[in-house]
């Protein structure tokens, strides 16, 4: 199928509804959000196109306007979803960034279907759920989250209230989950993409060394560590900055210094 810019368009694939947006003509690039968020919230990231990309911007399932009838989420399905997704587009091979939620998507990605992801960025990512990040899990529920919080989450999510209590309730089920984050390095070590490894070195969820295991194990990867950066540290003041290493990372423009 031909690609459209600038427009919000739903594919039928894996037995769910993904909504996607796409925008410019050029390579593609996509972009994969955190838990409990959508792809509009790349907007905060990037305020315009880059030059010489196409942004391939899904809702992940169950998030936002893309359905969820299983009520089950896991990370190497999300995998399988956008996959599922760039087939329908007939795109064979792309470079990619993702956050926490998306990153770890990527990683299944990029270990499944090696070929297909040229290059990525991985923000807020771990290789499994360490114990302080489970014992945070452990204290998510949809019953403790405030008035503001909810109006946040209608105004992204599409689908009803109970399609944000299985969102918060994911959130919580992950701490019981440990096969489907278990990457170790000899299985990292398979990944062929060039790969750029960002993590705030105050992160709640992921300590820093998680950082290290991955930028370690991982044959082409870079590591930039942010100084100060909590859980998801590239947006408000750090947006442009991130935009600008990122896209010259992708470029392969750090090969050519």
């Amino acid at each position: 199928m031909k690609l459209r810019s600038g427009t919000g368009q739903t594919a039928s694939i894996n037995e769910m509804e993904m909504y996607y947006e796409i925008h410019g003509t050029d390579e593609p690039l996509l972009l994969l959000h955190g838990g409990g968020g959508v792809g509009a919230n790349w907007q905060l990231i990037f305020k315009e196109t880059p030059e010489g990309y196409q942004l391939i911007v899904p809702d992940l399932r169950g998030h936002g306007r893309s359905t969820n009838p299983s009520m089950a989420f896991t990370f190497r399905q999300s995998a399988l979803d956008v996959f599922a997704l760039l087939d329908h587009l007939g795109i064979e091979r792309c470079k990619a960034i993702g956050i926490s939620m998306g990153a770890k998507t990527l990683l299944h990605m990029a270990t499944q279907q090696p070929a297909r992801i040229e290059a990525m960025v991985l923000v807020s990512a771990t290789p499994y759920f360490p114990a302080q990040a489970r014992a945070i899990m452990s204290q998510l529920s949809p019953d403790k989250h405030t008035d503001a919080e909810w109006r946040q989450m209608r105004e992204w999510h599409k689908h009803g209230d109970e399609q944000i209590r299985a969102l918060w309730r994911m959130g919580h089920e992950f701490k019981d989950s440990f096969t489907d984050m278990n990457f170790t390095p000899p299985y990292l070590s398979t990944i062929t993409a060039r790969t750029l490894v960002v993590h705030g070195d105050r992160d709640p969820l992921y300590p820093v060394h998680l950082a290290l295991e991955m930028y370690d194990s991982i044959p082409r990867s870079y590591l930039w560590i942010i100084p100060n950066g909590g859980h998801g540290p590239i947006f408000g003041d750090m947006a442009e900055s991130f935009v600008k290493t990122a896209l010259a990372f992708l470029r392969d423009e750090w090969a050519k210094r």
